[in-house]
């Protein structure tokens, strides 16, 4: 039982890696990666399923009771690495972006154009941060290392995620294998987090589905209007 729980977070994440790589985009103009013509992404419910089920269980899990999942993970990470810390995970949960703008630097041009790329970032970025804040500062739940009460939800596995979330939304159509690749960099930053004795399971979940679903509501709600004007100017002088 305790093996399962502490494998759903990866289970669920390449799951959605699954769903995305069969999803359709809407490409607005067949000449978008040479113009720099975006691309929209179209909502739909089957996009926020995986994030939502990922919410769900970490609420489910988040039981206090000293026999509840979340602490018996937590006894059996107390007895088999007592001593185990490492700061990987303070570096990992930005690598997604990392690699993203690296790969555009290098040539590798993204879905987006970077005005737009930013600024989707930037939003996704600023919900996710608010949202886990608020509920740090309202649950007020003890860490299992009781260093602190700002343990619900996992911030650094929310940011991971969300990070994870735009590179794949920016690379998964030329590279197949990049939703697997952010989104197993992403779970191994909730990993961390549950080893480094700093959060529960229930918290890795829940931050994991917060960080997807505020990226994702940043690309769904994008106008794509940073920069049209100047794209549009530049495409009238070239014709």
């Amino acid at each position: 039982m305790r093996k399962n729980a502490l494998s759903l977070l990866l289970l669920l994440s390449f799951q959605f890696c699954y769903s995305q790589n069969s999803d359709s985009l809407l490409v607005a103009g067949k000449d978008y990666v040479k113009e720099n013509v975006l691309a929209r992404s179209r909502f739909s419910y089957k996009k926020i399923y995986v994030p939502t089920s990922l919410i769900v269980a970490g609420l489910i899990l988040n039981d206090n009771r000293p026999e509840s999942i979340k602490n018996e993970i937590v006894e059996e990470r107390n007895k088999y690495l007592p001593y185990f810390k490492t700061h990987v995970d303070d570096y990992l949960q930005y690598s997604p972006i990392a690699v993203a703008y690296g790969l555009d630097a290098f040539g590798i041009k993204s879905k987006t154009d970077l005005t737009n790329r930013t600024v989707i970032l930037l939003k996704g970025e600023l919900c996710m941060l608010a949202i886990t804040q608020v509920l740090k500062r309202t649950t007020h739940n003890l860490r299992p290392d009781q260093s602190s009460y700002s343990s619900f939800p996992s911030g650094h596995t929310a940011q991971a995620f969300a990070a994870a979330t735009f590179l794949s939304e920016e690379y998964k159509d030329q590279f197949k294998w990049m939703p697997y690749a952010s989104y197993g960099v992403a779970s191994c930053v909730g990993v961390l987090r549950m080893a480094n004795n700093k959060h529960f399971i229930s918290d890795v979940l829940v931050g994991a589905g917060i960080g997807i679903l505020s990226m994702k509501v940043a690309y769904f709600t994008h106008q794509y209007k940073w920069g049209r004007k100047k794209s549009r100017n530049y495409n009238n002088n070239i014709q």
